[in-house]
């Protein structure tokens, strides 16, 4: 019975000493996925390298502080008026800090009468909210509000 008892030890050692080396690699070669952007990655992205103003035509609605990260609500309005020649085409909320910026991207026509989105995104903790708007002609608004994300409610 000792003699089976060691065999089965050693056979459990060697399968363990096997892997690990095996897992150690594979958590230091994990690779970002194909939509994670930081910030400045994703405003590249989406501008193409152009420039964003600060517009006061782009309302940002978020919480100055909020209690659960895991459902920030956010509002953007822009001010436009929605016409064949002069609509905005996209909106995108983003983020500054997380593993991937993009939180939402909405796109827009002149059908659609008002430049307006409402959602709720996810923050990993305190870091700033973007509005990025692209008009029709190809201009890009920009609004940002920083958010304080507590923990359990406790600032």
């Amino acid at each position: 019975m000792q003699r089976r008892d060691f065999f089965k030890t050693l056979g459990t050692a060697a399968v363990v000493g096997a892997t690990l080396p095996v897992m150690g690699m594979a958590a230091e070669e994990k690779k970002k996925g194909p939509n994670e952007f930081s910030y400045n990655q994703a405003v590249s992205a989406i501008t193409g390298g152009k420039t964003a103003e600060k517009s006061d035509k782009v309302h940002l609605k978020v919480p100055e502080i909020a209690e659960n990260g895991a459902v920030v609500p956010v509002t953007v309005e822009v001010d436009s008026p929605m016409t064949a020649h002069d609509y905005v085409e996209e909106i995108h909320i983003l983020d500054t800090k997380n593993s991937n910026s993009r939180c939402v991207d909405a796109f827009f026509t002149p059908a659609n009468g008002k430049a307006f989105l409402s959602t709720r995104i996810k923050l990993g903790g305190t870091q700033d909210v973007v509005a990025l708007v692209k008009l029709n002609n190809g201009t890009y608004l920009i609004a940002t509000q920083n958010v304080k994300v507590t923990i359990g409610g406790c600032g």
